[in-house]
């Protein structure tokens, strides 16, 4: 069948932070938009019409994830939904996993129970060191409740904890916080894969790791220290967001394609 409706949940991963291009909604492209870009050009080949929607907000927990998009997007008649959750929760000082976990499967199951094609996704492996390394075994607890829940509804499942053949650093961006072009473009990938859709995509550029001194290096950690972790501690100090005051970047059905790269 092909995909005529497709709706995106979630937060920064899902709105595309860390793609950055200055021609579309709020100046970024991420892994949505190029799934959706596959999406679109299958079904005009085929003389269908192709909308997407991307309600996904930086910043958003898994609760306010449920409650402000689920909704919207089910009032769409989506026939495929993406939905990403809970990576902002595991990184708060105190966290209900099996709570948040009760939410999430019911959302997911309400998605499902549409008959909509859901891909749901597990966090990424962080590793045991960095500033996320403290935090691994929750991520891994989390992940195992996003297993249960994606088979529980018959979902496709991204298995990010898996996906280890490239080295994270190449798919980080500068805040390295959110994926890169490079991160975002493999991401795309493992949905359509999920989703069993062929595609042509072009391959990505080859990745150059910067060489730099021990010196420089310290100097870029001082530099991401002040320009990214100190404001991200604060804001969750002060239990504002990221996406505070921001609205969708794409809140209805429409084609992502420009008129030049439609076929048919």
């Amino acid at each position: 069948m092909t995909l005529q409706r497709y709706v995106a949940l979630g937060d920064s991963f899902t709105e595309g932070v860390g793609d950055h291009d200055p021609a579309r909604p709020h100046g970024l492209r991420g892994w949505a938009d190029r799934v959706a870009e596959v999406l679109e050009a299958e079904a005009r080949s085929e003389g269908l019409d192709f909308g997407h929607a991307n309600l996904a907000i930086r910043g958003r927990k898994l609760l306010p994830i449920l409650a402000e998009q689920l909704e919207p997007a089910l009032a769409m008649a989506p026939d495929l939904v993406t939905i990403h959750a809970g990576a902002n929760d595991v990184l708060r000082p105190r966290v209900d996993l099996d709570g948040l976990a009760a939410a999430y499967d019911e959302g997911v199951g309400r998605l499902a129970a549409t008959g909509a094609r859901v891909v749901v996704f597990t966090i990424w492996d962080p590793g045991g060191s960095g500033i996320y390394g403290p935090l691994r075994g929750r991520m891994a607890v989390f992940n195992e409740h996003v297993r249960e829940i994606s088979d529980r509804h018959g979902t496709a499942l991204v298995d990010m904890w898996r996906m280890r053949d490239q080295p994270v650093s190449e798919l980080m961006d500068t805040d390295r916080m959110h994926l890169n072009a490079r991160g975002h473009d493999a991401i795309a990938r493992a949905v359509l894969a999920a989703l069993g859709v062929g595609h042509a995509m072009p391959p990505p550029e080859p990745f150059v790791a910067p060489s730099l001194s021990r010196r420089e290096q310290l100097r870029a950690d001082a530099a991401w220290t002040r320009e990214f972790l100190v404001p991200w501690v604060h804001r969750r100090l002060t239990g504002r967001s990221s996406g505070d005051g921001l609205a969708p970047r794409r809140p209805t059905l429409a084609p992502v394609l420009t008129p030049a790269d439609r076929v048919g």
